[in-house]
């Protein structure tokens, strides 16, 4: 773990696992993200997600409201990456103003992110090409001669990935509170549909932000 924790702190990627896929990691900088971008041959419009082990390292990056953490607790612990409004700009790479927020639950994940901070939380693997599970497998894959990828030494459970919510804090307009479901995964549309209804029935047209 300890040289894992020092070759990403370096702006090199990593592979580590996750409670779905493996997750490609790399510090929140702009040359770490120029790497993993090119390692990955990844369209540099097409932002990542980061990965949180914890709220609070979410709260360093996003606003978060209260009914997210409601969300949260309904569901399967780390199966959800929410779209939230950033308090600052980040690189347009990580989403800009409105950024995914991946909230990790794997216990490696979480002991890593502990030393690390956030990482970048997309899948291990090329654009287009399948995912493996094995996160030294993926590490090796995407290793090239002018960049090293190292692996957790965890395997992953599944190759389907988190559902994508982009929240009511970022969708418009805002006068309409709305969730928007950008990518089914492990828990399914209708599900996060149903848990909206039933949020928005309870609470009104004011949701508590």
């Amino acid at each position: 773990m300890e040289e894992m924790i020092k070759h990403v702190l370096s702006g090199n990627c990593i592979v580590y696992p996750t409670t779905t896929q493996p997750a490609l990691g790399c510090i929140l900088d702009s040359k770490a993200l120029d790497n993993l971008y090119k390692i990955k041959n990844r369209d540099s419009s097409l932002p990542l997600s980061i990965g949180v082990g914890n709220i609070s390292q979410a709260r360093s990056i996003v606003n978060v409201p209260n009914d997210v953490l409601d969300i949260l607790q309904y569901f399967p612990d780390g199966s959800l990456t929410i779209i939230l409004k950033a308090i600052k700009p980040l690189d347009s790479r990580l989403g800009g103003c409105k950024v995914a927020i991946r909230f990790l639950a794997d216990k490696n994940a979480k002991r890593l992110l502990e030393k690390t901070g956030p990482l970048t939380a997309t899948s291990a693997n090329m654009s287009g090409v399948e995912p493996l599970l094995n996160c030294k497998e993926a590490a090796h894959i995407l290793t090239t001669p002018e960049h090293k990828v190292m692996g957790h030494s965890g395997e992953c459970l599944d190759k389907i990935p988190s559902t994508l919510i982009s929240w009511h804090t970022v969708c418009e307009p805002l006068e309409s509170p709305n969730i928007d479901i950008l990518r089914e995964g492990i828990v399914g549309s209708k599900e996060i549909l149903k848990w909206w209804m039933n949020q928005t029935s309870n609470n009104g047209e004011t949701l508590d932000t």
